[in-house]
């Protein structure tokens, strides 16, 4: 008799975070935040060039550190000047040399990254290195 409470509890429980997510079964990253730091892929155009970039230490509110390796000149001219990683209430993102003047801004993508709106070409995807 003490299984049944047992197994109402964990039933319960389950109905609960089915209802977190959505009700869908499936883990909804849009609702995850991005993680605050680690490193990413930058692709062009469906992987006609990529690098690698690393989103460092909060700065300040909103703003980190950003490591962009050399050879991302290549995936867009310039963005390796970029030492900021800025990130929007909005969840938009955008690189700068600065801290303030956007290079590239990224929204959420569907799953784990982001896709670029500024500049409109070459369009470029920034996306989570490993688990």
């Amino acid at each position: 008799m003490k299984a049944l409470p047992a197994l109402m509890a964990v039933t319960a429980l389950f109905g609960s975070i089915q209802l977190f997510h959505g009700g869908s079964g499936e883990h909804n990253a849009a609702n995850d935040p991005i993680a605050p730091s680690g490193d990413y892929r930058l692709v062009a155009n469906g992987d006609e060039a990529s690098c690698a970039v690393k989103r460092g230490t909060e700065v300040s509110h909103s703003l980190s550190l950003l490591t962009v390796a050399a050879n991302c000149r290549r995936v867009l001219p310039g963005i390796e000047h970029a030492k900021f990683w800025r990130e929007q209430d909005d969840g938009t993102v955008t690189f700068s040399a600065n801290g303030i003047d956007p290079i590239v801004t990224f929204a959420v993508a569907d799953g784990d990254g982001y896709e670029s709106y500024v500049p409109v070409l070459p369009l470029l995807s920034l996306a989570v290195i490993g688990p």
